[in-house]
């Protein structure tokens, strides 16, 4: 058994899916972490780790108050509106707690922005409602006592059990097109390395915004046909999606919070991990 790192006490909320799953999976071992779970499964309601949750019925309090967490991270999927208000709530705890939030926020936050790729502290603005839905929540938080809030801004996230790589493999199943968007550029990045990334922020006591993203640009329609290519099918159906004329940009760098070396990564390295 790993000795646990320090007295932290994690909940992850949303912690049996994709993102929350790899989180619970990398701090288990060094935390005292503790996980919500939308879906009955038999085997979670025996772990006494994981709580039932359902964001539109249930009161986040009652886990809170039985966990009494020091870091809270919110990886919740669901109706946005509901999202809003358990973050009100949220918020509300951690003003009265000694207590940390960490928030998986989106690239989409800048997706009104196509012309350039978007920076920690560049304004928000955004066209889509996925994106409307994460601003709110975001300058919900940041009217919070800044050492209370991480804000953890993400690209494309892709890994080996991912809804879009399980998408493409299914696709390439089924002999089905797979919608690749020739102009858009962006970054992306794995379950695993978000995970490490926020371990490593988690360790350090770090507080602020951080774009999570490889270092370098890509277009999406390369980097679905490298993802392709190492999944060694041969015949493909691609579909190209041109939603503007012009290449348009929706990808978050870091600029003022980097990480150190080993947690940052290219798109290369994103390819190969996949085809481990």
């Amino acid at each position: 058994m790993i000795e646990k790192e320090n007295k932290h006490k994690i909940l992850i909320l949303g912690a049996s899916g994709f993102l929350g799953g790899s989180l619970y999976k990398e701090l288990c071992s060094y935390f005292r972490t503790f996980g919500t779970y939308h879906t009955y499964n038999y085997q979670l309601s025996k772990n006494k780790h994981f709580f039932q949750y359902n964001l539109e019925e249930d009161d986040v309090f009652e886990i809170l108050n039985i966990v009494k967490p020091t870091i809270i991270i919110s990886s919740l999927r669901g109706d946005f509106s509901a999202q809003v208000i358990v973050h009100a709530h949220l918020s509300e705890y951690i003003l009265s707690h000694d207590c940390k939030l960490i928030f998986l926020s989106s690239a989409n936050v800048f997706d009104a922005y196509s012309k350039y790729p978007s920076y920690e502290n560049d304004k928000t603005l955004s066209n889509s409602i996925y994106g409307h839905f994460k601003i709110k929540i975001e300058n919900m938080l940041l009217r919070l006592p800044k050492k209370k809030v991480v804000i953890i801004r993400l690209p494309m996230v892709f890994g080996s059990q991912s809804p879009r790589l399980n998408k493409i493999a299914q696709s390439l199943k089924d002999q089905t097109p797979i919608e690749v968007f020739p102009n858009l550029i962006m970054n992306a990045t794995t379950d695993s390395r978000v995970s490490q990334q926020i371990h490593y922020i988690i360790n350090r006591n770090k507080t602020g915004i951080f774009h999570l993203g490889s270092n370098d640009l890509v277009h999406h329609d390369d980097f679905i046909k490298e993802i392709i290519e190492t999944l060694g099918a041969k015949k493909v159906i691609l579909k190209n999606v041109y939603t503007t004329n012009d290449d348009r940009y929706l990808a978050v760098l870091p600029k003022d919070n980097k990480l150190p070396k080993h947690l940052q990564s290219v798109s290369q390295e994103i390819i190969l991990e996949l085809n481990r």
